[in-house]
């Protein structure tokens, strides 16, 4: 089968790769493909690789990386103008004007609005342009938006281009999307999979997974960390929040991730470190002894997150929040520890912090189930058994 896995990628984690790489900005595709992927940001190319490992074609975009796409544009004949990331302040001052616009009631724009507007959707107009020709480049049997932000009218009209639409989603569910467009949505949360099949979408659990080939990236290291949490703080993640501020008075934890909203004085404040995309993010998982986990708000009772497998796959300690079917991934208290208030989080992280032998041992355990049945060889085994009973 050929697969075409279409992703995005926050704006501050592209921001940080070209700042790191003076020249990849007008580097060849496959240039600026090949450091997206050492990045390790996301899944990076764990689906693709797996997928050709398994006798398989695959493909990753990324559709909002405006100077890949162009590459790709220019090396394949598309007319291409220069990156708006090069216009900076008039494309800020856009942005701005459609922020107000999406918070004031039409009637009140001001008629100097509009036309700004409409130039910022139609600076736009080059990511749906590219994403199509790409689609219809690659023609792929499976089709998988792992972003279903990204419009729905847009993947109706590149239904032509492919047997089947995927759709990929473990979040909160984007307003105003039309998803009958897909033929089938994949998702690690059992809730989410419910509420698609009751609006009438062929849906299925997929769950998320850990790459091995990180391990070789890292190599061995001392852990010099006792405990942290790398994760972002939203207001989706209301309870997360509430709980980290109790951890954080009573624990030394380090906060890595992107923190919004929180006031000088919050603990969480006094104990954030900054932000860690992909490679730099495994190795703080990796030198501390123990890390911390908590599901955003919306995955109600059930376990999911790439954090489970990200940190068992290192051999770090894993504490997470308790749900109702954790144990079909992990032992709880045998292969990662679980608990279901603040005060019992801090509870483990000062009992594991004084048995060294009994923290490692854990960690080990939990380490060999993740690299046993929770890598994406097995899930990429998973996800072609799946789309194979669709196609």
């Amino acid at each position: 089968m050929r697969f075409l896995i279409v992703n995005t990628d926050y704006g501050a984690f592209l921001r940080q790769l070209y700042s790191q790489h003076s020249t990849l900005e007008t580097a060849p595709y496959e240039e600026q493909m090949r450091a997206r992927t050492e990045s390790l940001f996301g899944v990076a190319d764990f689906y693709s690789r797996n997928l050709r490992r398994l006798g398989h074609e695959a493909w990753d975009v990324y559709a909002n990386n405006e100077f890949m796409q162009r590459a790709w544009a220019r090396e394949h004949g598309l007319p291409v103008g220069e990156p708006r990331s090069r216009e900076g302040a008039k494309y800020r001052m856009l942005k701005r004007a459609r922020g107000l616009a999406s918070n004031t009631p039409l009637r009140f724009l001001k008629p100097v609005l509009r036309p700004l507007l409409h130039v910022l959707d139609s600076q736009q107009a080059w990511l749906y342009d590219i994403l199509s020709a790409q689609i219809s480049h690659y023609r792929p049997d499976v089709l998988l938006n792992q972003n279903i932000g990204l419009p729905s009218r847009f993947f109706q009209e590149a239904k032509s281009h492919t047997r089947l639409l995927v759709g990929q989603h473990a979040s909160v569910v984007p307003k105003g999307q039309d998803l009958g467009v897909y033929d089938l949505m994949i998702s690690s949360l059992p809730n989410l999979v419910d509420y698609f099949t009751r609006q009438g979408v062929t849906s299925e659990l997929h769950r998320l997974g850990f790459e091995p080939a990180v391990l070789q990236r890292l190599g061995e290291v001392k852990k010099s960390r006792l405990v942290s949490f790398v994760g972002s703080v939203f207001p989706a993640h209301a309870s997360r929040r509430q709980w980290l501020e109790y951890v954080c008075q009573r624990t030394g934890v380090e906060v890595w991730g992107q923190v919004n909203g929180l006031p000088h004085d919050s603990p969480v404040a006094n104990c954030h470190q900054g932000t860690a995309w992909g490679l730099e993010m495994y190795r703080i998982l990796q030198d501390s002894h123990m890390t911390l986990n908590h599901h955003i708000d919306m995955a109600e009772n059930y376990a999911n997150n790439m954090r489970l497998f990200e940190a068992t796959g290192v051999g770090t300690l894993l504490i997470t929040d308790w749900k109702e079917n954790l144990h079909q991934m992990f032992d709880p208290g045998s292969e990662v520890a679980a608990y279901r208030s603040p005060q019992e989080c801090v509870e483990l992280i000062e009992h594991y912090a004084n048995h060294d032998h009994e923290r490692e041992a854990v960690a080990r355990r939990g380490q060999q189930r993740t690299l046993r049945h929770h890598t994406y060889y097995e899930r990429m085994q998973e996800l072609v058994d799946i789309v194979g009973r669709h196609l």
